[in-house]
């Protein structure tokens, strides 16, 4: 069969049924039995074709209540009851089932990016909290620096860098500019 998103498929279902009225079952059908069987593979072809693959694979109780309905509607004339179906087993074609296992991995990959997009987000937000933070007092830019001095010490490192304000350059070239005139003046 196919359902209503053209996914072709092998579905086994099993019927129970008990009947009701002996006479009616024996008067008004030929074969009973025979006729629930064509009955339930009918109903089953169109109720699961009216559905897409994934409700028939996550909604299964709903469809086998809607599929016993009604085939125990259409029986009750010739004296039996339908007391269950079971949509037993659906079978995929082996293309499908990589294709699905594709878009299942393809799905985690997408969750994972997203997770790792919003940790990143949160902590660049945490960064600039920090930062606005640090900015209304120099001193704890300083006491940050040191801190971080510290913790390079430890690790027995060969190099350290130490960062300089660029005001601190911008005030070295006005001195050497001013020390450069006054030589010059001499």
């Amino acid at each position: 069969m196919i359902t209503r998103d053209n996914v072709s498929i092998k579905v086994n279902a099993v019927v129970t049924l008990y009947v009701v009225n002996p006479n009616d079952a024996a008067i008004k059908v030929v074969n009973y039995v025979y006729q629930t069987s064509q009955f339930a593979q009918t109903t089953l072809r169109s109720v699961l074709g009216e559905v897409e693959l994934d409700e028939l694979l996550s909604h299964r109780d709903k469809l086998n209540l809607r599929i016993q309905s009604i085939i125990d509607q259409r029986t009750e004339p010739f004296g039996v009851k339908v007391i269950s179906v079971e949509v037993k087993q659906v079978d995929l074609h082996e293309q499908m089932q990589r294709a699905m296992a594709k878009q299942a991995e393809a799905e985690r990959e997408k969750r994972s990016k997203i997770i790792h997009a919003e940790g990143e987000l949160a902590a660049a937000q945490k960064l600039v909290e920090a930062a606005a933070l640090l900015a209304t007092e120099p001193l704890t830019l300083q006491l940050r620096y040191l801190q971080t001095l510290t913790e390079i010490g430890v690790e027995k490192n060969t190099t350290i860098v130490f960062p300089l304000p660029l005001e601190m350059m911008t005030l070295f070239n006005k001195l050497g500019a001013t020390a450069m005139a006054a030589a010059e003046k001499k």
